[in-house]
């Protein structure tokens, strides 16, 4: 279960899917998620494991404290958690489903709880360029005492396609003696 906004987001990315199963970047207005737009990210892709922000909401500015412009995505993630993201941000390029990930953010002496969503999106006919992200605080920003993140750790990434959703599992019983589902 994920953060209302978070799953807003997925909502939105999922109607703008049509048939292909990827939204096209033309697709995407952010003012149909305009409460959200300070929250949300856009990256690019120029190669596997390099993935520049081309456009950061004022909150994921905020709390880095610095433009993000330009900077490869994945510098800002703690070293195991960089491969983790990769992997997930090549998969979901290939299988197109959005991928969320539990982060700790970390400024010098704070951590702030965030879910990372990031969507696969077309910048034109084809594969996967870009990606939408969001940044949602899961605990109160005011604990990082306007100290900047320094870092984000990757607790947990997962795929939130049907591939990746759970399956209500068949339980057991016992009646007169015997097992039956």
């Amino acid at each position: 279960m994920f953060h209302s906004n978070t799953q807003q987001m997925i909502d939105y990315w999922r109607s703008k899917s049509g048939v292909a199963g990827l939204p096209s970047r033309r697709d995407i207005d952010p003012s149909e998620f305009a409460k959200l737009a300070p929250h949300t990210f856009v990256l690019g892709r120029e190669a596997s494991g390099v993935y520049p922000v081309r456009l950061a909401g004022g909150l994921i500015s905020e709390l880095h404290q610095r433009d993000l412009r330009g900077r490869n995505f994945l510098t800002l993630l703690d070293p195991l958690g960089r491969l983790e993201v990769q992997t997930a941000l090549e998969t979901a390029r290939r299988r197109p489903e959005p991928v969320v990930a539990r982060i700790d953010a970390l400024s010098e002496t704070a951590t702030l709880d965030l879910e990372l969503l990031i969507a696969p999106i077309a910048g034109g006919p084809g594969s996967p360029e870009r990606f939408l992200g969001l940044y949602q605080p899961i605990s109160l920003v005011a604990a990082l005492h306007e100290e900047p993140l320094r870092q984000l750790v990757v607790r947990d990434v997962r795929g939130v396609g049907p591939a990746n959703e759970e399956t209500h599992r068949l339980r057991l019983a016992t009646l007169d003696g015997r097992w039956v589902a």
